[in-house]
C-alpha cells in the first residue's frame, strides 16, 4: 500500500503532467510558464527575484528568461532604481500567453479533480491549504531566525 506521501507525490505528478500538456500548446515549458507568471504579475521584476520566487539558481533563471525573451514573451530593461540591474517586463504577447495558459491550467485542474465529489474536493482544498500555510509559516520562521 502506498504511503500518504507517495499518494500525494503521485497526484502532484499527475497534475503536473496535465499542466505540461496544456503548456506545450504554446511551446512553453513548466519552468518558463512559472517564470512568465512571475514576470506577468510583477512587471519590472529582477531576474534574481524570479530565481528566489521559483526556488532556482539565478543562472537557471537567466536561462529561463533567455528562452522567454527569444520567444518574444518578455523583454529586459535597465532597472529604473539601479542602472547596474536588469528588470524583466512582459510583452503584450507574453501577457496574452500568460492569460491563456492560466485559463487552460485552471481547466486542466478542474478536469483532473473532477473525479472527486464536490465535498471531497473542498476537503482536499482545505487540507492542502493547511499544509501550504503551515509550510509558509515554517519557512518564514526559519528565514527570520537567522537575522
Amino acid at each position: 500500500m502506498d504511503s500518504t506521501g507517495d499518494l500525494l507525490m503521485n497526484a502532484a505528478k499527475g497534475l503536473r503532467r496535465s499542466h505540461a500538456r496544456v503548456m506545450a500548446q504554446w511551446d512553453v515549458t513548466l519552468g518558463q510558464g512559472r517564470a512568465l507568471r512571475v514576470v506577468s504579475t510583477t512587471p519590472g521584476v529582477r531576474i534574481s527575484s524570479v530565481a528566489d520566487v521559483l526556488g532556482i539558481a539565478p543562472r537557471s533563471a537567466t536561462e529561463v528568461i533567455d528562452g522567454l525573451e527569444a520567444r518574444g514573451l518578455v523583454s529586459r530593461a535597465a532597472d529604473p532604481h539601479d542602472r547596474r540591474a536588469t528588470s524583466v517586463l512582459p510583452t503584450q504577447e507574453g501577457l496574452r500567453v500568460h492569460r491563456l495558459i492560466a485559463e487552460a491550467r485552471e481547466r486542466a485542474t478542474v478536469e483532473y479533480l473532477s473525479r472527486l465529489v464536490p465535498e471531497d474536493h473542498e476537503e482536499l482544498r482545505r487540507l492542502l491549504g493547511l499544509l501550504v500555510h503551515d509550510e509558509a509559516q515554517r519557512a518564514g520562521s526559519i528565514a527570520g531566525h537567522g537575522r
